[in-house]
C-alpha cells in the first residue's frame, strides 16, 4: 500500500476523525425506458401524473419523452438513498397503467428513428433550449443511440475532511483548491482503475439485432433478434459503431480542474465544419442551439464527471469555475436487470470503498501513454472483460485481468474496512467478498448471469427483458406506498405543473435572444 494512502488512512482511523467517513454523500440516477405490455418503446407522452418532466426535481425525462429518469436526494446513509429510490419506483408504477419500465440498459426493439419521440418540456425559454439541445443531439447522433438508459451514482467526500488532508500534507493553496486537485486525483485514478467496474457491474453483453440499424458491427449472432459478444460484460460502454468524430479529439486531461473546463469551453465555442454545413435551422426552425463541436457542456461524453451544484441560470462549467468541485458523478454503470432498481445497496458499498480508495491512493499525473492505456483497458473490458486470460497494459507491461483485479480489491480492502469501522457493522467488507468471489468465478458477473438467463430460458434479448420488466413491475405493484407518502408524490407533481405554467406565463423575451445569452454566457468566461 502506498505511503499517502497508509497515512491518510491512519488519519482517519483516529477517534476524532472515524465519524466523518459517514457524512459521505450518495445520490442515485436512474434512467429507463417506458415500454409498452408487447415490450415496444412507448409512444406516449410523459405520463401527467407524474409531473413536469421540467420542474419535477425527482421525476423527469432524459433524452426520449419515453426515457424516464428518477433522481434521488443526495443522502449520508446509501440504503435511505435506495429507499427514496424505490419510492419514486413505486410512485412512478402507480401513475403508468399498463406500461412497465424496461428493466436493462439496453433498449427495446425501437421504432423508425423519426417515430422515437423527443423529450418536450414546454413553451418556456429553458424548456425550448432543452427541446433543441435534444433535436441538436438527434443530428449528431442519431436518436437510437439516445434510448440507452445507465445509473449514474453521485458522490462526495465529507467537506470537513479536506482541511484536515490539506493541513496534515502541509498543501500551499485555498482549502477550494486542495479539494478540487484532490477530486481530479480521484478521476485520474478512477480512469485507470474503471475498467473493474465494468468487469463486476456490467450487465450488457447482448443487445436487440435491429438496434444496430443495419451498420456494420463486430457483434455475433445469438439467435435471430439478438446480438451478442461471448465475452462481453457492457456493450453500452462499448463503442458499438457509435463514434462521435466531433468529440474524438476532445479528451480533457484531468491533471487539473482548469485543464478540465479549459478544453469544454473551447469545444463549446469551436466550431466543427460538418455542424457549420447544417446550420442551427431549417426551415424557420431551431435544429441545433449552436455549430461547435459541443453544443453545452454536459454533451461530452465521459465515465465520470466532476461536478458542482448550480444556481439558475448558471452554467456547469461556471459553477466549477467559480467555486471548484463538489462531486463527482459516476456515469458508466449499467443497469442490473435483475434488480427492481438496477442497483442494490451491495453494489453501492462496494462504489464507496472503491472510490474512498480512488480519492486516497497516490494518483500520478496521467501521460499520453497512461491516459491511452486506461482507454484501451477499458474498451478490452467491456468487449471480452470475461475471456480466460485476458491481458491488460499495467504501467507499459501485460498483466491477467484476473490478477491486477485479486490484487486491486485486496488494496480496496482496508477501506471497506475503515468505513464498517465508521459505520458499524460489517457491509462493506461482505460488499467487497462478493466481488472477489465474481474475479475468481467469472459465472458470477451479471453480464454472464444475463446470458445464462437467456439460454435457460431460450428466449432472445427482449424477450428476456420484457420478462424481468414484468417481474419488477409486480413487485412495485404488489407493495403501494403508504397514503401519506403517496400523497406527497402527488403533490409535488401537482406542484411541478403549476410551476411549469408560470414559468411559461411569466416568460419575458425572445428565444432567438435567450440561446445568444446562454451562448455568450460561455464565450464571456473564455477570454
Amino acid at each position: 500500500m502506498s505511503e499517502l494512502l497508509n497515512r491518510r488512512l491512519a488519519l482517519l482511523g483516529e477517534r476524532a476523525n472515524l465519524s466523518l467517513l459517514e457524512q459521505c454523500l450518495h445520490g442515485i440516477e436512474r434512467e429507463c425506458l417506458r415500454v409498452t405490455d408487447e415490450g415496444r418503446l412507448a409512444q406516449t407522452p410523459h405520463p401527467e401524473e407524474l409531473g413536469s418532466a421540467l420542474t419535477n426535481e425527482q421525476i423527469t425525462t432524459d433524452y426520449s419523452e419515453s426515457l424516464l429518469e428518477f433522481i434521488t436526494p443526495a443522502l449520508p446513509d446509501p440504503a435511505d438513498t435506495l429507499a427514496s429510490l424505490d419510492s419514486i419506483h413505486r410512485f412512478a408504477y402507480s401513475k403508468l397503467g399498463n406500461e412497465y419500465l424496461w428493466s436493462p440498459s439496453m433498449p427495446c426493439p425501437l421504432p423508425a428513428e423519426e417515430d422515437i419521440p423527443i423529450a418536450y418540456y414546454g413553451t418556456s425559454n429553458i424548456g425550448q433550449l432543452k427541446y433543441v439541445y435534444r433535436k441538436g443531439l438527434a443530428l449528431r447522433y442519431g436518436k437510437t443511440m439516445q434510448c440507452i438508459a445507465g445509473i449514474h451514482y453521485n458522490f462526495s467526500l465529507p467537506e470537513k475532511l479536506w482541511p484536515l488532508l490539506k493541513e496534515a500534507e502541509g498543501f500551499v493553496g485555498t482549502d477550494r483548491d486542495f479539494q478540487s486537485s484532490s477530486y481530479i486525483a480521484l478521476i485520474r485514478n478512477f480512469r485507470r482503475y474503471s475498467w473493474l467496474l465494468m468487469y463486476l457491474f456490467g450487465a450488457s453483453p447482448a443487445l436487440d439485432a435491429g438496434f444496430l440499424r443495419g451498420r456494420s458491427h463486430q457483434l455475433e449472432q445469438l439467435d435471430p433478434q439478438t446480438l451478442y459478444l461471448p465475452y462481453a460484460t457492457s456493450l453500452r460502454m462499448s463503442d458499438l459503431g457509435y463514434q462521435s468524430n466531433a468529440q474524438a479529439g476532445l479528451t480533457p486531461c484531468y491533471n487539473d480542474l482548469n485543464s478540465y473546463t479549459d478544453s469544454l469551453r473551447k469545444a463549446v465555442a469551436t466550431p466543427y465544419a460538418p455542424y457549420v454545413e447544417v446550420g442551427t435551422h431549417q426551415d424557420g426552425e431551431w435544429v441545433q442551439l449552436n455549430t461547435n463541436i459541443l453544443q453545452i457542456e454536459n454533451e461530452y461524453y465521459s465515465n465520470i464527471r466532476p461536478k458542482r451544484v448550480t444556481y439558475t441560470g448558471e452554467r456547469p462549467i461556471q459553477a466549477l469555475m467559480a467555486r471548484g468541485i463538489q462531486y463527482v458523478e459516476v456515469r458508466c454503470l449499467d443497469i442490473n436487470p435483475f434488480l427492481p432498481m438496477g442497483i442494490d445497496l451491495a453494489e453501492s458499498r462496494f462504489l464507496d470503498a472503491f472510490l474512498l480508495y480512488c480519492a486516497l491512493n497516490d494518483s500520478p499525473l496521467l501521460t499520453s501513454t497512461s491516459c491511452g492505456n486506461a482507454t484501451s483497458n477499458f474498451l478490452s473490458v467491456v468487449k471480452e472483460g470475461r475471456r480466460p486470460g485476458l491481458q491488460l497494459q499495467r504501467d507499459g507491461q501485460p498483466v491477467d485481468l484476473k490478477e491486477w483485479a485479486g490484487e486491486l480489491l485486496e488494496k480496496i480492502a482496508p477501506l471497506a474496512a475503515m468505513l464498517d469501522q465508521s459505520h458499524g457493522g460489517d457491509a462493506h467488507s461482505k460488499a467487497l467478498d462478493a466481488q472477489m468471489a465474481k474475479v475468481q468465478d467469472p459465472s458470477l458477473t451479471p453480464s454472464a448471469q444475463v446470458l445464462a438467463a437467456m439460454a435457460e430460458h431460450k428466449e432472445s434479448f427482449a424477450q428476456f427483458s420484457l420478462r424481468q420488466s414484468q417481474a419488477h413491475a409486480e413487485f412495485f405493484r404488489s407493495e403501494p406506498l403508504a397514503p401519506e407518502e403517496q400523497a406527497k408524490f402527488e403533490e409535488r407533481a401537482r406542484s411541478s405543473l403549476a410551476e411549469q405554467a408560470e414559468l411559461e406565463q411569466n416568460e419575458v423575451g425572445d428565444f432567438d435572444v435567450f440561446v445568444g445569452a446562454y451562448q455568450a454566457s460561455i464565450l464571456a468566461i473564455s477570454n
